[in-house]
């Protein structure tokens, strides 16, 4: 089988191209146009191998789009691509709109042309499954809300979500309109090795490996959903190429709700335990911040559906899921290291130049 997938040198698409590579057969073409996040290191030993094609592309060429297809004739395609940073969308939501809404449209129209002029046989069996985010449904205002579901309405409440909300109903509309052999997955936070140290846990991690301060928003009692990346990879596996159907929404998530203090708490007690500081536990290191604009308290999903109809549970509970990931970072400074040094610093994002502490970045 030959799969299109889009965004794979990404922090999620990297993990799904390397489980590709490593447990099936199928041949992966990776367009990817390698934005500030992208690493081919994260592919590992799939970049090299024979099965794995990288096509440096933007998925608002609507040519080069065109020209993929043509040349590779895929029979799934898992799109990935998006800008995801809810803090960078606050201070430049325009990219977020281009990318994720109008490269959406872009991909599927190109799509849609390719298979369209298939034969019955095969344009049976094509798939086009659209990898989104829980953010799309909004904030649970308590932690006593049911958790969001496949029928639960969308109310996004920043600029990232509201594009991601954008692009599942492109992607909606299409399998509506035209028939297109469409379908959604939602999901929660995803953390794990190979994340760019901008999200909240390689942020703190890397923050408490070098004795800076840990900051947390508010208070600390927002609430996420953590899954580990590679249980996420091997749930999209499962939906694009063997249980998606057409018009669904499977909601992906492992159960496992942490406040964001908690959270932090739990990443500085497995290092005071892996690496001990001289200087003390590194919960002195924890500084709350001014809260972002429009935070959102709590996001949870029910993933009974998408267990039942892709045969699929999350294999990582919390602790050793982070604990795995903290290993991770600390035998792999030398991936980290340099970013750090040269393309995120750890500076804050989404709020104003006077509230980072600074005159401007």
């Amino acid at each position: 089988m030959r799969i299109l997938l889009t965004g794979g040198l990404g922090f999620i698409g990297s993990a799904v191209v390397r489980r590709l590579i490593s447990t099936t057969d199928h041949v992966v073409v990776n367009i990817d146009k390698e934005t500030y996040a992208a690493s081919h290191d994260a592919l590992e030993t799939a970049a090299a191998h024979p099965r794995h094609v990288h096509v440096k592309a933007d998925i608002c060429d609507a040519a080069a789009m065109r020209a993929a297809f043509e040349e590779w004739k895929p029979e799934v395609v898992m799109h990935l691509a998006a800008e995801s940073h809810v803090d960078r969308s606050i201070d430049g939501p325009a990219e977020f709109i281009q990318t994720n809404v109008v490269g959406t449209q872009v991909l599927l129209e190109a799509a849609r042309g390719y298979w369209s002029a298939l034969d019955p046989a095969a344009k049976a069996a094509f798939r086009f499954h659209h990898i989104s985010t829980d953010e799309v449904f909004g904030s649970l205002e308590s932690a006593g809300d049911k958790p969001f579901d496949e029928h639960t309405p969308y109310d996004p409440r920043s600029p990232y979500s509201a594009s991601k909300a954008a692009s599942d109903h492109l992607v909606r509309a299409w399998q509506h309109t035209y028939g297109f052999p469409a379908f959604v997955s939602n999901t929660t936070n995803n953390y794990g090795p190979w994340q760019f140290p901008e999200k909240l846990i390689p942020l703190v991690s890397l923050n408490a490996l070098e004795g800076r301060p840990l900051p947390v928003y508010g208070d600390g009692s927002n609430i996420r959903d953590w899954i580990h990346v590679e249980d996420h990879a091997e749930a999209l596996c499962l939906a694009a190429l063997e249980a998606g159907k057409p018009g669904e929404t499977y909601c992906i998530g492992p159960r496992q709700e942490r406040t964001n203090l908690q959270v932090v708490k739990t990443i500085c007690a497995v290092l005071d335990r892996l690496r001990p500081d001289p200087a003390g536990p590194r919960e002195r290191l924890i500084t709350f911040v001014k809260d972002r604009p429009g935070h959102d308290f709590r996001y949870a999903m029910d993933p009974t559906t998408a267990e039942v109809a892709l045969g699929w549970k999350a294999k990582f509970d919390f602790e050793s899921g982070l604990e795995h990931t903290l290993r991770w970072y600390l035998a792999n400074e030398a991936w980290w290291g340099p970013i750090r040094a040269r393309r995120y610093a750890g500076q804050r994002l989404g709020v104003s130049p006077e509230a980072r502490g600074g005159t401007g970045g």
